[in-house]
């Protein structure tokens, strides 16, 4: 694979302004330059391209809710630590759509804008995985998919490209739904994967064949609780640190299900794929 850029990566600079509260959509920012509003909590980041601090100044005048804490610049490769470049992962090429392959888009090639969103396909966890949707599709009885905490969408388009035919993608964070979004639409996919926002568990119970969670603890152990994980004929379970995984593990220990097989990199990243014993 020798890679070609084309054309030059839109996202060269970023400036990310800080606040405290709920800022919320504002259709009045241009979208040739703003590229979202990450909520985390009672806070909000707002991305540019281009310097906006008067413009984010100007849209919370007037608002006693909302209040500018700080403000940042540093380069697309400095908010992800290292530049997007296409990447091979065991049968999977992940490329951003600035670049070229070289050998043209074949059924295992993902075209992948993450945006500010964080999910490229280096991350211990998201490589593990990767590995563990190639076992879960391994004997052909998975058909649909639901992923949680989706991001970028690299999982569900992994899915789909391992043979799924229909994957629901959710994420509570809105950018990461319109992240997710424009990947689908990069790769083709928007009959196969359906992209919805909202909290985790109001998805749980929804019939699907593999449930996938790559997700913050805090919500993972609440998800393993409801009814409708049981129903899933497989379940992936990553983003863990060492402490959360045994707790997950005893939690695990105590259902009617089996650990297929279990990651864990260098003590530190965690990742579970088993199935639930309903057959």
């Amino acid at each position: 694979m020798h890679p070609v850029p084309v054309p030059e990566n839109p996202y060269g600079n970023l400036y990310i302004y800080y606040l405290s509260g709920k800022f919320g959509s504002d259709n009045r920012f241009d979208p040739a330059t703003y590229i979202g509003n990450w909520e985390e909590g009672d806070f909000s980041f707002l991305f540019f391209t281009r310097p906006s601090k008067n413009l984010v100044e100007k849209a919370i005048d007037g608002k006693t809710s909302l209040q500018l804490l700080d403000h940042y610049h540093m380069t697309y490769d400095q908010w992800h630590g290292d530049e997007i470049v296409p990447i091979r992962i065991g049968d999977f090429t992940i490329t951003p759509p600035w670049y070229e392959t070289g050998n043209g888009i074949c059924d295992k090639t993902i075209i992948l804008d993450p945006g500010v969103v964080f999910g490229t396909g280096t991350h211990p966890t998201t490589r593990d995985c990767l590995e563990a949707l190639h076992l879960a599709f391994e004997d052909r009885t998975v058909r649909t998919a639901l992923d949680l905490g989706t991001g970028t969408g690299l999982l569900a388009l992994a899915a789909t490209k391992s043979g799924c035919r229909k994957v629901l993608a959710t994420d509570l964070n809105f950018l990461a739904v319109q992240t997710t979004l424009r990947n689908v639409h990069l790769n083709n996919l928007s009959n196969q994967i359906l992209v919805a926002q909202g909290d985790a568990e109001k998805f749980m119970d929804f019939t699907f064949d593999l449930v996938v969670s790559n997700i913050h603890y805090d919500v993972m152990k609440n998800l393993i609780q409801t009814k409708g994980f049981l129903k899933k004929k497989r379940f992936i379970l990553s983003g863990l640190m060492h402490s959360e995984a045994e707790c997950i593990a005893s939690e695990l220990a105590l259902l009617p299900l089996r650990i297929i097989q279990r990651w864990d990199q260098d003590g530190i990243w965690h990742t579970f794929f088993g199935a639930c014993d309903q057959d």
